[in-house]
């Protein structure tokens, strides 16, 4: 009793390591060895021959590659996996299709390059169509090259179990679509129109299961609330998103504001596609008349959402989306550590706490 009532005292006058210091020379609590036999700082250190993977050239040499690169939102992923890569001493290769929207044949084309490439010990990837990714899996995997996929999922992916994926889950999108309801009716919103405008015949399978989450989700609270009846909600005819220009994509959206009139609530599921809902609200002079919801934070839509031109928008933090493959792959070749996924969940952002986000290049 004596001694517990000593390190009650000691736990709230001194720090960590002092409290260490004093719990081995009163009690010796303090571990240094494992129940096995080996210490901690032993089992700490990096395998001898980790550097010596695959390549066989003294170094890790991992490769990221994405879809695109050219707008800015994978950015923070790319910075995310370099703080990784710097903290295992890992060379890193930063790789992406350089449009501003999503470009899988680009995607692919480096991929194949990446798969020739005798220094890569290892590969991350997002895989937004499905299927499209199978034969380069198989490849590297015969080479004995580990891969992890992140922000796009494909659950169909050849040898998916063994395949650590992070990212967000598309169902988290019915945050977005839950947030639009709940606009609509906080502000007596009394019918209209509410439309959901994505870029479809690009074929991301990954945007259209967030489209269909959301369309779900406000349809769910629109008639949990008796309003249902009242609105016109339009997601097309497959629930994956009313198709919009990639080419013209804010003058496309104005055109559909523009051919529905009565339009009072909408929803984007992605990068591209969101900062020009905002642009379209702006340019109709709605801000804050509507309740326009988005996917995604970077810094054009963190300035819409400040404007009232996007009321909010969904965050699924890219920069852990970098990170932890970075750390999966490393844990993988290291310490034989089985694939690990990591959801990295949805962060509704809207004008009261758009300045609490975006710190370091996170979002």
């Amino acid at each position: 009793m004596r001694t517990t009532l000593r390190l009650a005292a000691l736990a709230a006058t001194l720090s960590v390591a002092a409290l260490g210091t004093a719990l081995a020379a009163d009690t010796g609590g303090v571990l240094s060895k494992a129940v096995g036999g080996y210490t901690f700082e032993d089992a700490a250190k990096e395998a001898p021959g980790t550097k010596d993977f695959h390549s066989k050239d003294g170094k890790l040499t991992f490769a990221i590659v994405t879809h695109t690169a050219g707008n800015g939102f994978f950015d923070p992923t790319y910075v995310g996996a370099q703080v990784a890569a710097n903290a295992f001493g890992i060379n890193l290769i930063k790789l992406g299709s350089e449009a501003p929207v999503d470009d899988i044949p680009r995607e692919l084309e480096i991929l194949n390059q990446v798969a020739q490439d005798p220094t890569i010990d290892g590969l991350i990837l997002t895989t937004p169509q499905s299927g499209a990714y199978d034969d380069l899996v198989k490849k590297l995997e015969a080479k004995g090259i580990p891969i992890a996929t992140t922000n796009s999922f494909d659950p169909n992916l050849y040898d998916r179990s063994n395949i650590s994926h992070t990212g967000q889950d598309s169902g988290a999108a019915a945050i977005g679509g839950e947030a639009l309801a709940k606009c609509l009716i906080d502000k007596k919103v009394e019918g209209g129109s509410i439309i959901f405008p994505s870029t479809t015949t690009l074929g991301n399978e990954e945007v259209n299961r967030r489209v269909t989450a959301a369309f779900e989700a406000t349809v769910k609270a629109l008639n949990a609330a008796g309003v249902l009846k009242n609105f016109q909600v339009d997601a097309g005819p497959k629930n994956i998103g009313i198709d919009v220009d990639k080419d013209n994509i804010v003058g496309s959206i104005v055109s559909l504001f523009e051919s529905r009139k009565d339009v009072v609530g909408a929803f984007a599921a992605n990068g591209f596609v969101t900062p020009a809902l905002g642009d379209a609200v702006g340019q109709l002079k709605l801000n804050d008349k509507v309740c326009a919801f988005g996917f995604d934070l970077g810094p054009k839509q963190q300035e819409q959402i400040r404007t009232g031109a996007l009321t909010g928008s969904l965050g699924q933090q890219p920069f852990l989306q970098g990170f932890w493959p970075v750390m999966q792959l490393y844990l993988q070749i290291d310490r034989g550590i089985a694939a690990a996924n990591l959801d990295t969940r949805a962060q509704l952002v809207t004008k009261a706490t758009v300045d609490k986000v975006g710190k370091r290049f996170e979002n």
